[in-house]
């Protein structure tokens, strides 16, 4: 279509002003950097600035801020070029950047940050009216032409390459280089020939539409200005809770990473928002900065995102950007002692591939979280009332009394809040440990002079017992249970001051089983001591009396520390609760597993009871006015895993739990929870299968839908949208004035094994060089680890004449160079894109993953962006993609 002489002298005219803009922006920019002073230059100039550490961070936080706004700028000066409409009918020019801009304005027109709320208008097509923050007020404004701007520089100059032109009327236009369209590339004298071809190549230069680019990398394509809908999501309250559905390629990773990058920038936040950051970093606290966590289901999505936060200058290091799996196990054995340690820890092994679960438990997760979580805390306040039961019923009247105050604080559990019970046992802890203490001091006197009779007999009596002990180095310490709540100040390990210490516990022991009328386990610790010690211990009175006065002890200092006992108690807990439900054959196997050994999914749902617990708990206003008293340092603890934001991507591969576990991070007070996915590419048998799930897992969660994809073709992604039509999933849709049209996929049959099938691909990378002219980002995917390097050793030989190397990526690696055709196990490549995918062995996949299977092959089919390859052992094609043979070619039309 032929563009009209107005259309090109307006488009011109906006090339002309955009590449000035770039060089003064660029120019200024760097010339600031190379003055900008760093932190430590400005407190020498004036040291009174470092009055508080609030103040250096502060001062660190600005200038960094200010230091990669420069770099930015002075690397891409300007994303967007907008004319708007205001209500008088005049028009204002707006360019809109990455960074903070330098400076208001540029020959008349306005400059402004993306991240800003005029930013905005980045993102609304040609004849959309807004509402714009000036500093007089409001003003609604009608955006009248728009210019999406790609700055690159070359050699000394600047220019735009695939720019794209709207306005009123016209377009849009997309531009390869805007050099190019002034004549500024050019070279004088050309003579006939060369005239000819120079108007091809501006006819090529300047053309009506918009084409899509190829995918010549690995990596989340950069996307400078979002759509008007990602934009909309992308400005939403710091506090917001919000899920993003849509199929692949709508950018719901990029709007999460964008908007990540908005509210870390505190220039972006409210007043209400900026106050609940302060109060979130003090005292001690994160900084804001650093203070967010992101969720991947693979490490290869993992490596995958982080190029993308490069992008927009956001640090994400791997602390920041995390595998669930990872992240589990780290937690459950550094934080939350349910895993087992070198130190003693918690009472579990963790047995990464072990599944303890029945096959219906997997579909009832929920369920069965709630059943657990409702039994540890019944069993928990049940043991309460029993030994505030066995204090009342004590024949000591001051353990009578004490029992009697703690039972009629328990009565609040069943009137509202365990919380609140807690605060209650909390304000009693004086009392319970005034009222402990006088009876240990007694026992502790008794013991000490029982020890000393021993010594006065025989001097070398302590040294001969640490002898002893030595020999019991590798013992089990399994005492009886009551142990656990000597709370004893920490025992020496070795030498004279570890025998006195093991002489009383082990009195204690036999002083206790002597008033409960029955026996030390003889091959426990205490048991082997006991034996040694023989005759060497009080007399059968002095134990009766040592032993009553033990036991009431033991039963008040259950209520000492009850918040630590609570929420540490929870693993302990847990394992009784398994026992219970194995042997009533629910949730769980009749056998097969060790019970000391703990599979993932069951490190999810303690995890789970332990944060929703604390959750409670920091809500709670007598412990948030008290939250520093020694008595909720197990709670503070918990309270170093929360986070500013929490972000999730491919949120179907998490299961209700983990998405739970992951919503129970963000900081109360903010709970900012960002999580993206589409539920016809989970492929994991426990991830999440509906909205219900996620709301769930995350009370109050909004739900947003983009449907408007821009990575694949019309025919592939009509080839998608067959694929998941038995969900009743309406699929994407594609952009308007976007040249959509591609190539049907194709299909190779009866290929049975890796030499026919690398035959039959290399013929199909053959056939996309020579249609592109240059070999773009392609992937080869295969059904198991197993098949990753046999596939890229064939694929390697059938490339060879063509100087195309093949790479295996195992475990989801990303590893050889852009040009080079990568082969991944098929399980690892959620999130990624390609111009080609090939997806080998689709029947075995078939066989081998028959619940999976539709997943598995929308998320290949999806991979791709132009070209889609599909190849079979046999001739017959499985069930699930019989129906779109229709849509399936044999080779591509290297011609077309």
């Amino acid at each position: 279509m032929t563009i009209s002489q107005n259309a090109r002298d307006r488009i011109e005219a906006v090339a002309q002003d955009a590449l000035g803009l770039f060089e003064r922006v660029a120019a200024t920019a760097g010339a600031r950097l190379d003055g900008h002073r760093g932190v430590d230059e400005v407190v020498l100039a004036n040291p009174s600035s470092l009055t508080s550490n609030d103040a250096m961070r502060h001062l660190h936080r600005t200038s960094e801020e200010t230091r990669r706004d420069l770099l930015k700028l002075r690397e891409e000066p300007a994303i967007a070029r907008v004319v708007v409409l205001d209500e008088d009918g005049e028009k204002r020019t707006y360019y809109i950047s990455r960074g903070t801009p330098v400076g208001s304005s540029h020959n008349g027109a306005l400059l402004a940050s993306y991240r800003a709320p005029v930013g905005r208008l980045a993102a609304l097509p040609v004849g959309c009216e807004t509402t714009v923050w000036l500093p007089g007020g409001e003003e609604v404004v009608e955006v009248v032409e728009r210019t999406r701007l790609r700055p690159r520089r070359t050699d000394s100059d600047w220019d735009s390459v695939g720019t794209v032109f709207e306005a009123d009327g016209d377009g849009p236009f997309t531009v390869d280089s805007l050099r190019k369209l002034l004549g500024l590339d050019g070279e004088a004298g050309l003579d006939l020939v060369g005239q000819l071809l120079a108007e091809e190549a501006e006819a090529s230069n300047l053309r009506e539409g918009i084409r899509r680019a190829l995918i010549t990398k690995m990596g989340l394509r950069d996307q400078p200005i979002l759509d008007r809908y990602q934009d909309e999501i992308f400005r939403l309250p710091l506090g917001s809770r919000l899920l993003i559905l849509g199929p692949p390629g709508t950018g719901k990773t990029t709007t999460l990473i964008r908007r990540l990058g908005q509210k870390l920038d505190r220039t972006s936040l409210d007043e209400a928002e900026a106050g609940a950051v302060e109060v979130a970093e003090r005292p001690g606290g994160i900084q804001h900065a650093q203070s967010w966590l992101m969720f991947t289901p693979t490490e290869l999505l993992k490596q995958y995102v982080k190029e993308a936060f490069a992008r927009e200058d956001i640090p994400a290091s791997d602390h920041r950007i995390r595998t669930w799996a990872e992240y589990r196990r780290e937690v459950a054995r550094n934080t939350l002692s349910v895993l087992r340690t070198t130190n003693g820890g918690g009472p579990f092994v963790f047995r990464e591939s072990a599944s303890h679960l029945s096959p219906g438990t997997l579909e009832d997760q929920i369920n069965w979280f709630s059943d657990f979580d409702s039994w540890q805390a019944t069993a928990f306040w049940d043991e309460r009332r029993a030994t505030a039961r066995a204090l009342v019923e004590n024949a000591d009247k001051g353990a009578a009394a004490l029992g009697r105050k703690l039972s009629a604080a328990l009565e609040g559990v069943g009137r509202g809040s365990g919380s609140a019970t807690l605060a209650e046992l909390v304000a009693a802890g004086g009392e319970i440990q005034s009222f402990v203490g006088g009876l240990k001091a007694g026992t502790d006197k008794a013991i000490r002079a029982s020890l000393n009779l021993q010594v006065n007999r025989d001097r070398t009596f302590v040294d001969r017992l640490a002898d002893v002990l030595d020999t019991l180095s590798g013992e089990g310490e399994e005492a009886d249970e009551e142990i656990d709540e000597e709370e004893d100040a920490p025992q020496p390990k070795a030498g004279r001051g570890a025998a006195m210490a093991a002489y009383g516990q082990a009195i204690r022991a036999l002083a206790r089983a002597q008033v409960q009328k029955r026996a030390v386990g003889k091959a426990s610790r205490n048991g082997r001591i006991l034996e040694w010690l023989g005759d060497c211990v009080p007399t059968e009175l002095e134990l009766l009396d040592m032993g009553e006065s033990l036991v009431v002890q033991g039963l008040a200092r259950r209520f000492a520390n009850p918040v630590q006992k609570y929420l540490g108690g929870i693993p302990a807990r847990y394992r009784r609760y398994r026992r219970l439900r194995q042997s009533e054959g629910r949730w769980y196997k009749a056998d097969g597993f060790n019970p000391g050994d703990l599979d993932p999914l069951e490190a999810d749902v303690i995890i789970l009871s332990v944060l929703s617990s604390a959750e409670a708990l920091a809500r709670e206003r007598r412990i948030v006015r008290d939250i520093e008293a020694p008595a909720y340092e197990a709670l503070r603890a918990l309270g170093t895993l929360y986070k500013n934001q929490i972000l999730v991507d491919e949120v179907a591969d998490f299961s209700p739990v983990q998405l739970a576990c992951m919503a129970g991070l963000s900081v109360p007070g903010i709970d900012s929870f960002f999580a993206c996915g589409d539920f016809n590419q989970r492929v994991t048998a426990w991830g999440s299968r509906s909205v219900e799930q996620v709301r769930w897992a995350c009370p109050g969660i909004d739900v947003k839908a983009i449907t408007v994809a821009y990575r694949q073709s019309r025919q592939l992604n009509d080839f998608a949208r067959r694929i998941v039509a038995t969900s009743g999933d309406g699929g994407a849709t594609l952009p308007e004035h976007v040249d959509n049209e591609g190539v049907m996929p194709v299909l190779g049959r009866n290929l049975p094994d890796h030499p026919s099938v690398a035959a039959w691909l290399a013929r199909r990378i053959a056939e996309i060089e020579v249609s592109v002219r240059q070999l773009p980002s392609v992937a080869v995917l295969v059904n198991g680890e197993g098949e990753v390097h046999q596939m890229a050793e064939c694929l390697n030989e059938a490339l060879a004449d063509m100087n195309i190397r093949a790479v295996a990526c195992p475990n989801g690696q990303v590893i050889g160079q852009d040009n080079d055709v990568r082969v991944f196990d098929v399980q690892h490549i959620k999130g990624l894109e390609f111009e080609a995918v090939f997806f080998v062995g689709v029947d075995t996949l078939a066989a081998d993953h028959p619940q999976l299977f539709d997943k598995y092959l929308y998320v290949g089919a999806t991979r791709a962006a132009t070209y889609l390859g599909l190849t079979t052992g046999g001739t017959d094609l499985p069930q699930g993609l019989a129906s779109l043979a229709s849509l399936l070619g044999e080779r591509w039309d290297v011609a077309s």
